[in-house]
C-alpha cells in the first residue's frame, strides 16, 4: 500500500487546535507559601538507643521528634513507629552475649591465637611466605635428585599402657627412634625437581595423616628423616629450594605439637593467649616434656637442631624463661655444623622461629649474625673449593646460594633495630675481607633510609670489593633498590649516579646490564631531568641493540617504560627526548609492543588534563595509536578491540586546535584513514566532526558566512562519507539521524535531506535479531526507539520543493509497511499510532519546537487547506490500518490482551490530538475505550487516572465538549 491518501478510512480525522503556551501554563503547579519554621523532613527520624525506649514503644505511634503537630507528617517516619530500624538491629546485636562460647572448637581458637601472635611483629615486616615463591622459582636445577622416603612401621603406633617402668619407656622410645636406621626407609633416585617436590609434599601429607591417626612417633620419624635431607648438598644449586620445601614440613610439625598441648590446657575452659606457666596443667607439661625428651634422643646434630627449633614455642608451657634460655643453646649448636652453607640456612631457620615466638630477643639473632661472619672464612677453605670443583659450580654462583639465608637473617636483625646497631654491623662488614656477598645482603635488608643516607659510604665499600667473587653490578643493583625507596642527600645524587653508571655501562652481558640499568632508571627519573633520562635511554639502546639482545629483555625494558611514565606526566617533555621513540622501536614483538603502547596511552589519558595541539605530542601519539590499530586482525578478540578503541578515543578527545576548525577537520580526516579498522573510533570521529560543526555555529551565533557555511557542509560531507563504512546497522541509523539534525541546525537543508533519506533507505537492512552482550535479542525495541526519534525530527524538516508533500513521512511509512516484522508482532501498528501525533502537530499554526533560521512546513505552507487535507487523509489511512489490525486480533481469543493494549494506545492519541467535537471521532474514541476494557486486561489504576485527567481537561472552556464524552466512558471490573 502506498500512502498517497487515496484509500480513505471510515472515520473522518481532524486535528484539534493546540495552544502550546497556554497548555504549558496550565501544567505548571500553583505556587503556595509554606511556613517551614525549624521543620526538616529528616528531623522526625532520630536514631536513638532503643534500650531506654523498648518498654515505651508498645502502642506508641508518635515520632521521636518534639516538632510541632502542624508540621506535615513525614511518610517515612510514620512507617517506623517512632524508631529507626537500624537502632533496633543495633540493640538486638548488643543484647547478645559478647563472650566466646566454651563450646568453641579448639581449631578456631588456635587459628585466632596464631593470627594475634603474627600481629606482634607488625605489617611492615616482610614475612617468610612472601619470599618462598621467589626462592623456589630462582634456585632450580636439571640435575637428578634423591630422597629417602619413609615407609612406616607398626612399632610407631601408640604404646599400650601395660608398661609402667621408666626404663622400659626410655628403651621403647629409643627403639622407635632407631627404627629409621633399621630399614624403615626407601631411597628414591633420579628424581626431577618436580618429582622431588611432589615426594616432599607426600611426606607432608603423611605427617598430617599420622598425626590425625594418633601415630605421634611415626610423625616424629617423618620430620627427622626430612631434617636429615638438609645435610645433603650433592646438588648444591637446589639447596635453597630444598630448604624451603623441608622447612614447610617442620613448620607443620611445630604447629601440630603446639596446638595439641595448648588444647590439652584448654579443657574445660579455653586458655588465654597471654597464659603463664601456672595456667598449664600437669598433663600438658608432662606431654610437652615428653616431646623434648624424644627430640633430645635424636643422635644426629642437624635433625635434633631443626626439630627442637620447630617446637621452640612449646617452651612456654614449661617455664617463663625457656625460650630465652634455649635460643642461645641452639645458636651455639649450629657452630658444630661443618658445611658453611648448611650452617647459614640453619641460622636462617632459627631466626625465622625466633622472630615468630620471641621477636624481642634480638641478642640471639645478633649472635647468629656474628657467627655467620666467622664462617665466611670457610668459604675459601679447601673442602668447599673441592666441592665446587666436583659439582662444576663457579664461586659467584655459589655465593648467590647464601643470599636468601643471609638476607633473612639481616632482615630479622635490622627490623626496628636502633641506628647504632646498624652502624656497628656496617663497620664489621667493612673489616671483613671479600665482603661483597654480605654487603649485598646488608643493602637489601637494612632500611632504605639508612642505606640512602650513607650511599656514598656504600659506594666506597663496593669499589673495594673483589669483582671475581661477587659482581659489582649486583651490588649496585641492591643499592639502586634502596635509593628507589629513599632519597640520598641532594648534594650527592649526581655523584652517586655517575659512580653507579660507570660500573653499569661496563657490564658486558646484556642480560646483567639491563637487570641493573632497569633498577637505576627509577633513581634517574626521580631526581633528574629529561637530559639525564635521555642519556640513560641512549646507553640502554647502545647495549641492547647489538645481536638483537633486546629480544630477551622485554620484561626489563617494559619496566623501564613504566618507571619513566611514573615520573614524567608532561608528554611534551617526554616526547622531546630524542631517544624515547627509538627506545620504543626495540619492542619488536607485536604483543609486547602493543602492551607498551597501551600503557603509554593509559597514562596519557589519566594525566593529560588540558586539550593539546602540540605537534610533537600529536605526531608521537598518532604513531603509538597506529601501532595499536595495526595489531588488530581477524583473530583479535572483541574485548581487545574494545580496549584499544577506548584508548584511541581517549586520545582523540584530547586533541583540540582551538578556533582553527579547518585544522581540526584535517586531523579527523587523517585519523579516519589511520584507524579505519576500529569501528568505535570511526563513530567517535563522526561525533567529533558533528560537534565541530555545532561549535562553528555557536561561534557564528547561528549566522554563517560564506566560508563557515562551506566548512559546515564539509563536515556534513565527512560524516556522509564515513557512516556507510560502519558495520553496525543501528550505529549507521543513529548517526544518519544525528548528522541530519546537525545539518539542519546549520541550515544545510540539502545535506540534512540526504542524511534522512539515507536513514530511511537502510531501514529494510535491519535484521530481526541482533547480538547484545553475546546474546541474540529481538531488534524490534531498538527499531521502534529509532523510528520514534526519527518522527520527532521530521516535524521541523521542511518538504523538498521537487518532491511531494510529506515525502519523508510517506517514505518512512512505506518502509515500515514493507519491512518483515516478527510473527504475531504489533510493532508496525505501534509505528502507525506513533505517527499520528506527528501528523497532528504538523497541522498546527505554530509548531511545538523549531530550528532557528530554518523554515519548517508551518511557514512553507502557512496553513494551506490542501496541506491540511493531505495530513487528514494520511491520518485517516493510518487509523484505518490500526482498526483493521484490531479486528484481526479480535478473531483470536489469545490476542485479546494485545488488542486491548493497542486500543487503549489509540484512544490516548485520539484524546490528546484529535478534535473530539467531531461526532464520528468521538464515537470512535468511546468504542476504543470500551474495547480496551472489554476483557478486563486494562489496569484499573491507569484507567481511573485517565478518567480523572479527562475530567480535569473538560473544565477548561475550550475543552468543554469532553463532558459528553466522559459520560460514555465507563469502567468495567475484571471478570
Amino acid at each position: 500500500m502506498s500512502y498517497d491518501g487515496r484509500k480513505m478510512a471510515a472515520v473522518q480525522w481532524r486535528s484539534r487546535g493546540r495552544n502550546y503556551d497556554a497548555e504549558l501554563q496550565r501544567c505548571r503547579p500553583e505556587a503556595t507559601l509554606v511556613e517551614f519554621g525549624d521543620y526538616h523532613p529528616l528531623k522526625p527520624i532520630m536514631v536513638t538507643d532503643t534500650k531506654t525506649r523498648r518498654g515505651a514503644r508498645k502502642g506508641s505511634t508518635s515520632s521521636s521528634s518534639s516538632s510541632s503537630s502542624s508540621v506535615p507528617p513525614d511518610p517515612l517516619s510514620s512507617m517506623l513507629d517512632g524508631t529507626d530500624p537500624l537502632s533496633i538491629f543495633a540493640a538486638a546485636s548488643a543484647s547478645e552475649p559478647s563472650a566466646i562460647s566454651h563450646s568453641a572448637s579448639a581449631g578456631d581458637l588456635g587459628r585466632k591465637r596464631r593470627e594475634k601472635e603474627e600481629e606482634a611483629v607488625g605489617p611492615d615486616f616482610e614475612p617468610w611466605s612472601a619470599k618462598r615463591g621467589e626462592i623456589l622459582a630462582r634456585f632450580t636445577t636439571t640435575e637428578k635428585l634423591s630422597i629417602n622416603l619413609f615407609m612406616g612401621s607398626d612399632r610407631g603406633k601408640a604404646q599400650s599402657p601395660g608398661s609402667s617402668a621408666v626404663s622400659e619407656k626410655v628403651r621403647t622410645r629409643l627403639e622407635e627412634l632407631d627404627d629409621l636406621e633399621d630399614g624403615s626407609q626407601r631411597e628414591l633416585l633420579n628424581l626431577s625437581q618436580q618429582d622431588y617436590a611432589n615426594r616432599i609434599e607426600e611426606l607432608n601429607q603423611s605427617l598430617k595423616e599420622a598425626w590425625a591417626s594418633d601415630q605421634k612417633v611415626k610423625a616424629l620419624k617423618i620430620v627427622i628423616q626430612c631434617s636429615k635431607l638438609l645435610s645433603d648438598t650433592s646438588v648444591i644449586q637446589f639447596y635453597p629450594s630444598k630448604f624451603v620445601l623441608i622447612t614447610d614440613i617442620l613448620d607443620t610439625f611445630g604447629r601440630l605439637v603446639y596446638d595439641r598441648i595448648w588444647t590439652m590446657c584448654s579443657d574445660p575452659r579455653p586458655l588465654s593467649d597471654s597464659f603463664t606457666v601456672e595456667d598449664v596443667n600437669d598433663t600438658a607439661k608432662e606431654t610437652c616434656l615428653n616431646w623434648f625428651f624424644k627430640i633430645a634422643s635424636i643422635r644426629e646434630l642437624l635433625p635434633r637442631l631443626y626439630v627442637e627449633a620447630a617446637i621452640l614455642k612449646c617452651n612456654r608451657f614449661l617455664n617463663r624463661s625457656g625460650i630465652q634460655e634455649t635460643l642461645p643453646r641452639l645458636t651455639a649448636m649450629i657452630r658444630g655444623i661443618g658445611d658453611p652453607l648448611v650452617a647459614a640456612y640453619a641460622r636462617a631457620y632459627l631466626c625465622r622461629v625466633g622472630m615468630e615466638v620471641a621477636p624481642h630477643l634480638k641478642d640471639s639473632l645478633n649472635c647468629n649474625f656474628f657467627d655467620l661472619l666467622l664462617t665466611f672464612q670457610q668459604i675459601s677453605g679447601e673442602s668447599v673449593q673441592n666441592q665446587l670443583v666436583v659439582q662444576r659450580v663457579e664461586m659467584p654462583e655459589y655465593l648467590t646460594l647464601y643470599s636468601p639465608a643471609i638476607n633473612w637473617i639481616l632482615q630479622c636483625i635490622a627490623y626496628r633495630a636502633p641506628e647504632p646497631l646498624l652502624t656497628e654491623m656496617m663497620e664489621r662488614c667493612k673489616k671483613l675481607g671479600n665482603n661483597a656477598l654480605l654487603l649485598n645482603s646488608v643493602m637489601r635488608a637494612f632500611r632504605p633510609e639508612f642505606v640512602a643516607a650513607r650511599a656514598t659510604d656504600f659506594i666506597g665499600m663496593i669499589k673495594d670489593c673483589d669483582e671475581a667473587g661477587f659482581p659489582k653490578h649486583l651490588l649496585f643493583g641492591s643499592l639502586g633498590r634502596s635509593l628507589a625507596c629513599a632519597d640520598p642527600p641532594e648534594s650527592e645524587r649526581l655523584t652517586i649516579l655517575n659512580e653507579a653508571w660507570k660500573v653499569i655501562t661496563k657490564v658486558r652481558s646484556p642480560q646483567d646490564y639491563i637487570n641493573c640499568a632497569e633498577i637505576w632508571v627509577e633513581f634517574t627519573c626521580r631526581h633528574f631531568t629529561k637530559r639525564e633520562v635521555n642519556t640513560v635511554l641512549a646507553d640502554i639502546i647502545k647495549h641492547m641493540t647489538p645481536d638483537r639482545a633486546f629480544e630477551d629483555a622485554y620484561p626489563q625494558l617494559q619496566s623501564v617504560i613504566r618507571k619513566i611514565l611514573t615520573y614524567f606526566h608532561d608528554f611534551s617533555v617526554l616526547f622531546s627526548m630524542e631517544r624515547f621513540l627509538p627506545f620504543l622501536d626495540m619492542f619488536q614483538k607485536d604483543s609486547v609492543r602493543v602492551e607498551v603502547c597501551k600503557s603509554i596511552m593509559e597514562v596519557f589519558i589519566k594525566h593529560q588534563v588540558e586539550l593539546t595541539r602540540d605537534p610533537v605530542i600529536l605526531n608521537a601519539m598518532m604513531h603509538i595509536c597506529k601501532t595499536m590499530h595495526d595489531s588488530v586482525n581477524s583473530l583479535t578478540l572483541e574485548d581487545e578491540r574494545r580496549s584499544l578503541s577506548l584508548l584511541i578515543i581517549g586520545f582523540i578527545r584530547m586533541v583540540s586546535f582551538g578556533r582553527d576548525f579547518e585544522q581540526q577537520l584535517s586531523f579527523c580526516v587523517e585519523a579516519r584513514a589511520t584507524f579505519c579498522n576500529l569501528e568505535p573510533v570511526l563513530v567517535q570521529l563522526i561525533h567529533t566532526v558533528n560537534q565541530l560543526a555545532m561549535e562553528t555555529s555557536r561561534v557564528m551565533r547561528g549566522t554563517h558566512s560564506r566560508k563557515t557555511a562551506a566548512f559546515v557542509r564539509a563536515c556534513a560531507a565527512y560524516s556522509y562519507i564515513t557512516i556507510p563504512s560502519l558495520s553496525s546497522i543501528f550505529s549507521r541509523l543513529s548517526l544518519y539521524l544525528l548528522s541530519g539534525q546537525v545539518a539542519l541546525a546549520n541550515q544545510c537543508l540539502s545535506q540534512a535531506d540526504a542524511f534522512l533519506k539515507a536513514a530511511v533507505g537502510i531501514l529494510p537492512e535491519v535484521p530481526r535479531s541482533i547480538s547484545v552482550e553475546g546474546k541474540l535479542r529481538s531488534s524490534e525495541s531498538f527499531l521502534l526507539d529509532f523510528i520514534s526519534n526519527f518522527l520527532a525530527t521530521l516535524l521541523v524538516v521542511p518538504d523538498h520543493p521537487e518532491h511531494g508533500v510529506l515525502y519523508l513521512v510517506r517514505g518512512l511509512l512505506n518502509m515500515v509497511q514493507d519491512y518483515t516484522w516478527e510473527d504475531n508482532s504489533d510493532a508496525k501498528v505501534r509505528v502507525y499510532i506513533g505517527a499520528l501525533p506527528l501528523l497532528a502537530a504538523m497541522g498546527q499554526e505554530t509548531y511545538l519546537y523549531s530550528i532557528p533560521k530554518v523554515d519548517s512546513n508551518e511557514t512553507l505552507y502557512g496553513g494551506d487547506p490542501k496541506f491540511l487535507s493531505e495530513l487528514n487523509k494520511l491520518c485517516e489511512t493510518l487509523i484505518g490500518q490500526v482498526l483493521d489490525h484490531l479486528k484481526t486480533l479480535g478473531r483470536d481469543e489469545q490476542s485479546t490482551r494485545r488488542q486491548g493494549a493497542l486500543a487503549f494506545s489509540l484512544f490516548g492519541v485520539l484524546f490528546a490530538h484529535g478534535d473530539l467535537r467531531n461526532n464520528k471521532l468521538s464515537q470512535l474514541a468511546v468504542n476504543l475505550w470500551n474495547l480496551s476494557h472489554k476483557h478486563g486486561y486494562c489496569e484499573t489504576r491507569v484507567s481511573v487516572r485517565t478518567l480523572e485527567y479527562i475530567k480535569h481537561q473538560a473544565q477548561h472552556p475550550d475543552m468543554s465538549h469532553l463532558s459528553d464524552t466522559i459520560q460514555r466512558l465507563t469502567l468495567q471490573s475484571r471478570t
